[in-house]
């Protein structure tokens, strides 16, 4: 396997998981419009306009929100003299222009990229990944938070964000609706789509938050894969990697699950140690560190 192919695969993978996502989206709703007696559009207008607004806001201020959160500061040119120029030269390599750069004073060795787009894009990193990598290894992994930029995965983890939102404030809104229903609606409505509707209320929200987990795991793979492709030299990030998993320190002390899907790897740490369970995974923001290492060994 070489890293184009690995691009490939992953970008299918991706585009595979949206289509489902959005299947299941327009399924829910087509359900619970007909259950409810009213126009699928209808509902789905009034979700959409709910999510779209609360995403909308969070989209464009999502990275001063972030770095507010974690109190990340700019970092000085000269003192992070390496992670500057680092950063410059493989955002040239990338073809992007180069992003910001912010310092988190934290022992947790971690990174991560935010922003909206190429001109307002972020790229931040703890003080405990410089002082655990060396330029290789830092390479690698600030080649993979530029392909995080360079592949939309902010635009495109919105656009999931949305869809969730979208699920869960209409199955929400029907079940809520169902303490003022009457026995004529089910005559007008048919039982049938009732219970159909009552059940999907259940699942749909679950199964989108996993369709969405996904999603966030098949862009950690891609932008491993697009990283190596940045510098042709997978072995720097697998290396760091391989550092990141035997590190000892404690996770983040600032890691939140609202943010936790952003970073490097996961800040909870629970990637570290033994093998995980397939359930554990798949309720995980970022695939485990073995598999990551592999696959960039076989590129």
């Amino acid at each position: 396997m070489n890293v184009y192919s690995e691009i490939a695969g992953n970008k299918t993978k991706t585009y595979v998981a949206l289509a489902i996502f959005f299947l299941l989206a327009s399924s829910v709703l087509y359900v619970l419009g007909k259950a409810m007696g009213m126009a699928g559009p209808g509902l789905f207008l009034f979700a959409f306009l709910i999510s779209m607004g609360v995403n909308v806001v969070s989209y464009y201020y999502s990275d001063k929100i972030v770095l507010k959160l974690h109190n990340a500061k700019e970092a000085d040119r000269e003192q992070y003299f390496d992670l500057y120029t680092v950063t410059e030269n493989l955002a040239i390599a990338a073809g992007i222009p180069k992003p910001r750069v912010y310092i988190i004073q934290e022992s947790a060795p971690n990174a991560f990229a935010t922003g909206r787009d190429y001109k307002h894009s972020i790229v931040v990193v703890t003080t405990g990944l410089l002082e655990l990598l060396d330029r290789r290894e830092l390479e690698g992994v600030i080649a993979h938070e530029l392909s995080h930029i360079k592949n939309y995965d902010m635009l495109l983890m919105t656009v999931v964000s949305i869809v969730v939102g979208l699920i869960v404030y209409a199955t929400d809104f029907f079940m809520r609706a169902q303490w003022f229903r009457n026995s004529d609606d089910d005559n007008r409505q048919g039982a049938l789509w009732v219970v159909l509707a009552l059940i999907m209320a259940i699942i749909a929200p679950l199964a989108a938050t996993l369709l969405q987990l996904a999603i966030s795991r098949k862009r950690e793979f891609l932008a491993d894969a697009s990283g190596a492709y940045i510098t042709r030299n997978p072995e720097g990030l697998a290396s760091a990697l391989e550092k990141l998993s035997l590190s000892s320190v404690p996770t983040m002390s600032s890691a939140t699950n609202a943010t936790a899907h952003l970073f490097f790897e996961n800040p909870f740490g629970s990637d570290k140690g033994s093998k995980k369970s397939w359930l554990v995974n798949m309720f995980s923001t970022h695939p485990p560190l073995a598999e990551r290492i592999a696959k960039l060994r076989t590129m």
